[in-house]
């Protein structure tokens, strides 16, 4: 792929207002959904998209699962994270990228900024209450039981605050029964 084909393309995808191309290695697009930087190589032998999706610290405790979704589900880009920006990636030899290959991985990237850390977070969630619903029938635990026990420990502060907004505290509350009731019966000891 040559350079004015980069251009051509970001140019059909984007605004062109929303495109600055100032260096011939690199373009930034910026609009309401997405920062996309696009970077050439010195050599101009690889091309590299980037695009923030969080700050580090914010992905830290999703890393392992940020790190599961590399290796099953986002194809041809990935998560990295470099100066405290958690990013979606994509590399790919300048010289054998098709046009349907670099239109895939901006449309595949702007899906993983959309999604945000959300969709790990979720992934984890589930998780962690599959783990949840293990241990309680592994005690004999029934379904009721078991949501009497968070609900226990909702008043008692060890999940969510004491001095938690009612009207939210029973919106937690309604989400781990139906997360509960989703997960109960898929769950094997």
């Amino acid at each position: 792929m040559k350079t004015a084909e980069i251009s051509s393309i970001l140019e059909r995808l984007f605004n062109r207002e929303d495109i600055n191309h100032d260096v011939e290695e690199a373009w930034q697009i910026k609009n309401s959904q997405i920062h996309l930087l696009v970077i050439l190589s010195e050599d101009h032998t690889w091309l590299r998209l980037l695009s923030p999706i969080a700050a580090a610290s914010e992905a830290q405790s999703l890393l392992p699962q940020l790190l599961e979704d590399n290796f099953d589900t986002t194809q041809e880009v990935r998560y990295a994270v470099n100066q405290n920006v958690l990013w979606g990636v994509f590399h790919h030899r300048l010289a054998s990228l098709t046009s349907e290959d670099l239109e895939s991985a901006i449309a595949s990237l702007a899906s993983l900024v959309e999604k945000g850390l959300s969709q790990s977070f979720n992934q984890l969630i589930e998780k962690q209450i599959i783990q949840i619903v293990k241990a309680a029938k592994a005690q004999g635990q029934s379904l009721e039981s078991t949501y009497q026990t968070i609900d226990r420990f909702y008043q008692e502060g060890i999940m969510g605050g004491i001095d938690q907004d009612p009207a939210q505290r029973e919106q937690f509350l309604a989400a781990w029964k139906a997360q509960l009731e989703r997960l109960w019966s898929e769950v094997e000891v």
